[in-house]
């Protein structure tokens, strides 16, 4: 286990920005072991972490994420903005004791959500116009704004303001976008003011080698904390993500953490960390359980299958409670009762799943193994002979 955390370890640890460590790089590829150090305790990398978007993982306890073995978890921005309000965040001393979780954090920015919400006409040099979700509220978010709230909302790791665009888009338009990304890069660094939160830069450029090369050294000249690949999983195909990422990766720093953002499916936590990524969010985990399916060794399944009605195995060959203590008959009967301890069930194990491949994965790396723990996976998982 990474860190099991205890209160008076987060307490007696005070206040400290978080530090990266390379450890090594696997000899035949480009995956990185790696160490956080931050006030909560050291985690190794490559992590997966759970997404929290309002500040709880979905059906899921802060107990039952450090049984799942939980690192840094990520909320976020825009709809924390919304409710409750950055201000009773901070007030209630940031975003850790809001909710009870004595472990790392990260927010993104709220780009993904307003450019979701944002018309392009609404985007411009200084900020974008939007409408809330919530109550159709007009809102202009800039990338000053975006650290303030961030800043308040007090993670351990906080995200530049960027452009986040649909895939596939024009050269001439994602260069302006990524011209447009470093700009807001820029003013949210001059806003930033350092309180123990590292702060992370945004890789864009879609699928071009160049802008993302371009994106990726400008960025390193601001100067940050830590860089993200952005811009993935917008529509693209696989392939095309992973070259995104290979483009992006290869021009940054070694010395600093390397996000890949929303990306969390198991082929694509093993083809990022391949090209050097360390850690990734996804908010599927909770989202498939929520929908009666789960991850296991062997793929994919549903649990609203009638093969599983009088199935009395474990859901998979998994150390998580769920895993221990029931059946998938009996996973099946709740799911297929619309009963809610069903989905808190799967995503316990969905979560434990997606730790657990990290944990194997950093065990590969440690033994320059990895290319053959990811042939053995991908042969369990999608049944290939």
């Amino acid at each position: 286990m990474q860190c099991l955390l205890s209160k008076w370890y987060t307490y007696s640890r005070g206040n400290m920005k978080i530090k990266y460590e390379l450890i090594k790089t696997e000899k035949n590829t480009q995956s990185r072991l790696g160490k956080i150090i931050t006030k909560y305790g050291e985690y190794e990398t490559p992590m997966f972490m759970p997404v929290g978007t309002v500040g709880s993982v979905k059906n899921i306890s802060p107990e039952e994420l450090y049984e799942v073995n939980s690192g840094i978890i990520l909320a976020n921005t825009y709809h924390l903005w919304l409710r409750p309000g950055e201000d009773i965040v901070a007030n209630a001393g940031g975003i850790q004791k809001f909710m009870n979780y004595q472990g790392p954090m990260l927010t993104d920015s709220g780009g993904f959500q307003v450019f979701s919400l944002a018309k392009p006409k609404d985007i411009s040099e200084e900020g974008v116009k939007f409408k809330s979700h919530l109550n159709g509220e007009s809102l202009f978010l800039t990338p000053e704004k975006s650290i303030e709230i961030q800043q308040k909302i007090g993670a351990d790791i906080i995200m530049s303001f960027d452009e986040c665009v649909a895939y596939p888009s024009t050269y001439e338009y994602m260069e302006k976008s990524v011209e447009r990304t470093l700009a807001w890069a820029k003013r949210g660094k001059d806003t930033y003011k350092d309180n123990n939160q590292s702060l992370f830069g945004i890789v864009q450029g879609g699928e071009y080698p160049d802008l993302r090369e371009k994106c990726a050294k400008e960025l390193i000249k601001i100067g940050f904390d830590g860089y993200a690949v952005g811009g993935t999983s917008v529509g693209e195909g696989k392939e095309v993500m992973y070259k995104m990422v290979e483009y992006s990766t290869k021009h940054l720093p070694e010395d600093k953490l390397r996000y890949l953002m929303g990306v969390g499916e198991p082929i694509d936590i093993l083809n990022g960390v391949e090209r050097g990524i360390d850690i990734f969010d996804c908010v599927n985990p909770t989202r498939l359980a929520r929908h009666g399916h789960a991850y296991t060794k062997y793929g994919k399944i549903n649990m609203k299958n009638s093969q599983y009605k009088e199935d009395l195995s474990p859901l998979d060959e998994c150390d998580c409670y769920t895993c221990k203590n029931y059946t998938k008959s009996y996973l099946r009967h709740l799911i297929t009762a619309n009963e809610m301890l069903g989905s808190r069930l799967l995503s316990i194990h969905n979560i434990r799943f997606l730790i657990k491949l990290t944990e194997n994965i950093r065990k590969s790396i440690k033994e320059d193994k990895f290319i053959e723990y990811k042939k053995e996976f991908e042969r369990d998982y999608y049944g290939i002979k």
